[in-house]
């Protein structure tokens, strides 16, 4: 049992973080730099971010992000999830990680390189009308969508296996839109409030669409290219991620909630990772370690 935990460790690691020991390249730079960040121990984005519902909040934002058309046309035509699906994860997981957890300058120079890649993302795209219209990353519709898409999966999948965020959902949402103006996003929600409405607004509008595409990129996210031995713990996130959603949305990606007991079955999923991996990340204590240090640094 211990040999079959060791290598279900080494392979969360492993897909995750690109690496097996769980410190990818870039969590070295978070242990140096001169400030605490823009959020700190005691914040919501720390709480949020070094919880376990994150692996959940994933698979939801994923989900979510496809019924945008121009969205999904970025991702059809640009992204090489089919062909390096783990790359693409890291990427977007390298950009959460340092915003949250590095100084400010590493937090800016990040989001420096995720808006450089935006800027060649471009093409055309059909509406939920048929009509053709042109796209870019950085068009404020877009960018609005992924925030607004991530920021409701990550803060809903806290509330469901999570534990208390400190100043509650405001805070989470008031200190994620940080993260948003450093990519571009305009207008970016600062409550639990204003997170929904901006969200429900996309639906109102009749910007959002189902097609196959979408479709497409459902089957994807039902049955990434895992390890088999990962596969068990991760159908039953995926359903938790599923029943997490409002029915409105799992209609609309062609998904029924399983009548099975899966919300609680995801927190015992996300209690054995914990068990597995440890309750904080090494880019957390990369964090609390240059923290440390400038605390020390400020004391003498």
């Amino acid at each position: 049992m211990g040999r079959f935990a060791d290598s279900w460790r080494s392979h969360l690691l492993t897909t995750f973080s690109g690496n097996a020991e769980g410190r990818p390249h870039w969590v070295g730079p978070i242990e140096q730099g001169d400030d605490a960040g823009y959020f700190g121990p005691d914040s919501a984005a720390w709480a949020v971010h070094g919880g376990m519902a994150t692996m959940v909040a994933g698979i939801r934002a994923l989900l979510m992000q496809t019924l945008h058309p121009g969205a999904m046309a970025g991702v059809h035509d640009w992204s090489r999830y089919r062909e390096d699906p783990l790359g693409r994860l890291g990427g977007t997981i390298q950009w959460l990680v340092t915003v949250t957890f590095a100084d400010t300058k590493l937090a800016e120079l990040e989001s420096s390189r995720v808006a450089r890649f935006h800027d060649r993302v471009a093409g055309t795209y059909r509406d939920a009308q048929g009509v053709e219209r042109p796209y870019s990353a950085g068009d404020p519709e877009l960018l609005s969508w992924v925030h607004v898409v991530f920021t409701d999966a990550f803060l809903a999948c806290e509330q469901l296996w999570g534990g208390d965020i400190p100043g509650g959902a405001d805070a989470y949402v008031r200190e994620w839109a940080t993260a948003g103006e450093l990519v571009g996003v305009p207008a970016t929600p600062r409550s639990e409030r204003e997170l929904r409405a901006q969200l429900a607004a996309f639906s109102e509008a009749g910007v959002l669409k189902s097609d196959e595409r979408v479709a497409e990129a459902v089957r994807f996210i039902r049955n990434p290219p895992l390890r088999r031995s990962m596969m068990p713990a991760y159908r039953v996130m995926f359903a938790g991620a599923v029943a997490s959603l409002p029915e409105e949305y799992r209609r609309m990606l062609g998904l029924r909630r399983s009548r099975l007991p899966v919300v609680w079955a995801t927190g015992l999923v996300l209690g054995a990772v914990r068990m597995l991996l440890g309750s904080s990340s090494t880019s957390e204590d990369a964090a609390r370690k240059r923290i440390a240090r400038l605390d020390g640094v400020a004391s003498a």
